[in-house]
């Protein structure tokens, strides 16, 4: 059975899409309809910007997104989900894919995350880090001391797979915690060259701006299963899946869970669409009973 999953900030890369915009008509005409849409043309700055320029959460969220489904959109009748998910940001192109949200809703709502998320970035200084070689439970235990010690909110955020799990928070919290995490024997705690504290409790003002945004979008029943971050189970009811996204900026990623519920359910052939490998690598490392490529 065939899964399809969608990636999250990180996996951008300058010159990302140029091939698909020059190659097929339909993808250009779909970046051309962004172009519009955003009002400056972020084709240019994918193709040919600086890694500077596609960093900033206001351009890396549409590029990622734009890439995604364009990829997916292009691939004519190979692009038979049974099922579909996606990593954080990525959430919002399997919704498109899988026809919950029209390609032009799907863009402005993503547009609207980025720029919330990066008022709240600017708002608090605030960061993350990857835990590497520990059991979730130890991290989630001193994530939880450290909180309640005053020193700042930290929270596990991304369970990407087992023995990686990432972790958001103020900056002091995220020190303490990490110090305390490798004291316990984690491989590694390795901060992350980010803007702020995504999928924490210090989204709280993104979240609030994107409600407004999402309450106003039409949602359509999916054609197929969407695998949602904030409890790793799929959803077809419209209603549901916009509780879920309003939740999602301040809750877990709780990708492992997604992947293995998507198991359960039958699939066995993941194919992720978009920039990078990096969901190929969680799943292998989730499941080495299942496939996982690239289109």
């Amino acid at each position: 059975m065939k899964a399809f999953v969608f990636p999250g900030q990180g996996a951008q890369f300058v010159g990302m899409g140029k091939d698909l915009y020059e190659s097929n008509p339909l993808a250009k005409q779909l970046f051309e309809k962004a172009n519009e849409i955003l009002g400056y043309r972020i084709t240019d700055i994918m193709f040919e910007g600086t890694d500077e320029d596609l960093r900033q959460t206001k351009v890396t969220q549409p590029a990622v997104f734009l890439h995604s489904v364009i990829s997916a959109l292009c691939m004519g009748d190979d692009f038979k989900p049974a099922m579909t998910a996606g990593h954080s940001l990525g959430e919002f192109s399997a919704l498109v894919a899988a026809g919950a949200l029209s390609f032009e809703d799907g863009l402005r709502l993503v547009y609207a995350r980025a720029m919330a998320m990066q008022k709240a970035c600017e708002a608090a200084p605030s960061t993350m880090a990857a835990i590497i070689g520990i059991a979730d439970d130890q991290v989630e235990q001193i994530c939880q001391e450290v909180s309640s010690e005053g020193n700042g909110v930290v929270v596990p955020a991304n369970y990407n797979c087992p023995g990686q799990l990432v972790i958001s928070g103020n900056v002091e919290a995220i020190k303490e915690a990490c110090a305390r995490i490798k004291a316990a024997g984690a491989k590694r705690a390795l901060p992350l060259n980010v803007g702020g504290a995504f999928h924490s409790p210090l989204m709280q003002p993104a979240k609030d701006e994107l409600q407004q945004a999402i309450e106003q979008t039409d949602i359509a029943q999916p054609k197929c299963p969407v695998y949602q971050n904030v409890d790793g189970m799929p959803h077809t009811d419209p209603a549901e899946i916009k509780n879920n996204l309003i939740a999602q900026l301040t809750s877990s990623v709780r990708w492992t869970q997604c992947v293995q519920n998507m198991i359960a359910d039958g699939a066995d052939d993941f194919t992720e669409c978009g920039p990078g490998k990096a969901l190929q690598g969680m799943i292998a490392r989730i499941s080495k009973e299942v496939t996982a490529h690239g289109i």
